[in-house]
């Protein structure tokens, strides 16, 4: 039973609303009575256009998990059919096209990460994943045009940013990439037909193709659907959620390893713990209003509790461990942990020596040789914690600690180690 102080008469919407997830709605009040009806399908889009999904994706994953939570079904749909196609984006540049090989590749490698944060099951609630190319590789084109395109408008879709932004740098926009808001919004209508979907989530950037899905199924089968979208996400100084200075935090442990991922959520700026809380983790809200009340040095507690929740979450309690247990050893004992990134290197090439800039290079913890001696030259690169003064260094097997590594490290945040092979 709701408490009588809530906002809403749904869990989900009150879930949501008291974690920071809503932007807007195309109907509250008749979306909140829907979903007190009984369970109710939803389903957020996801292009397969590389191997893994990031941090910024998480965003909207975690609404299919509260969505789930709150005793109805999430449908994670891929994009295996607009992926072949481009979508006009915000960018300058259309996005390459990808062959349905590396498409089929992307989601198999996808599908594991879903699973963390969403339980698919034969039960009422049990998710779903679906592939929209199950349904748009069947569609005829002359069919297509005559009962999906009639319902849409050049002149609005004229003024949707993506395209509008666009045209107005007078860059090109290609006819394929114009047809990417018809097929997206068709894929509203399939999963109506298909599964009763009613909802459709995404970040708010995505409203204005959600609306034209809404408004598909309200045109070709009389339907009343729905759209939610949470708030762009960016961190305290601006930044876009999810992006560092070596790129994208993905979510494939390939691709981010646990200690990356951990350390991200343990560097993130103090203003931003108690959101991030309320977002990335499962914390009940009493605790987060606990941990957002600490001050000054005492945040560092919140936000080691904030990269231990966000990792167990994405890669298991026993990586969240290890990550923790190895972060420790680094940052407050001055000592290593198993999980601290590392590379191998053959015992010759080190006894003869190995410049350090190409050592910085090799471990991440530079993107070229050009930063690494920016990164010398600041003060912040050292070897086995003693600051490297020379450029031209040449690291060698007497470099290597009793414990057989030698430790390279950039600032005080980013460390790797060395080993011999």
């Amino acid at each position: 039973m709701n408490n009588p102080m809530t906002k809403y008469k749904s869990d989900f919407l009150n879930i949501l609303d008291e974690r920071g997830f809503i932007h807007q709605c195309s109907d509250f009040d008749a979306l909140d009575t829907k979903l007190c009806k009984g369970v109710q399908s939803a389903y957020i889009g996801y292009d397969p256009t590389g191997p893994s999904l990031h941090v910024g994706h998480l965003y909207t994953i975690m609404m299919l998990h509260w969505f789930q939570r709150a005793g109805h079904r999430p449908i994670s749909l891929m994009g295996g059919g607009t992926a072949l196609i481009p979508d006009p984006t915000l960018k300058d540049k259309t996005r390459p096209l990808l062959g349905p090989e590396d498409i089929n590749a992307n989601i198999e490698s996808i599908k594991s990460v879903f699973s963390n944060f969403i339980t698919y099951d034969d039960s009422a609630t049990g998710a779903i994943m679906v592939n929209n190319y199950d349904w748009l590789s069947g569609l005829d084109y002359i069919g297509m045009l005559r009962d999906v395109g009639v319902h849409f408008t050049v002149n609005r879709m004229l003024t949707f940013d993506s395209v509008k932004s666009r045209l107005d740098r007078e860059l090109p926009m290609t006819f394929i990439e114009f047809n990417y808001m018809i097929l997206q919004g068709y894929d509203f209508v399939e999963l109506n037909r298909r599964y009763g979907t009613i909802l459709q989530m995404g970040g708010s950037d995505q409203w204005g193709n959600i609306i034209n899905g809404l408004e598909l199924g309200r045109k070709m089968d009389q339907v009343q659907l729905y759209a939610l979208t949470a708030p762009l996400l960016t961190t305290a100084s601006g930044a876009k959620m999810g992006k560092t200075e070596g790129g994208a935090v993905w979510l494939n442990a390939d691709m981010t390893s646990p200690y990356d991922y951990y350390q991200y959520w343990r560097n993130v700026e103090d203003s931003d713990v108690a959101q991030l809380l309320k977002v990335f983790t499962l914390l009940p809200m009493d605790e987060i209003k606990k941990l957002e009340a600490l001050e000054g040095a005492d945040i560092n507690e919140a936000k080691k509790v904030l990269a231990f929740e966000a990792t167990k979450l994405c890669h298991g309690e026993a990586a969240a461990n290890d990550a923790q247990t190895t972060a420790q050893k680094t940052f407050e004992q001055g000592s290593v942990g198993d999980d601290l990134p590392s590379i191998t290197v053959e015992a010759a090439r080190l006894e003869a020596g190995i410049s350090v800039l190409d050592l910085f290079v090799e471990t991440a913890l530079a993107s070229s040789k050009g930063e690494a001696k920016r990164l010398i030259k600041g003060g912040g690169a050292r070897i086995n914690d003693v600051k490297i003064e020379d450029m031209e260094l040449s690291v060698s097997s007497a470099d290597l600690t009793d414990e057989g590594y030698i430790k390279l490290s950039a600032g005080k945040k980013k460390h790797a180690l060395v080993r011999v092979g």
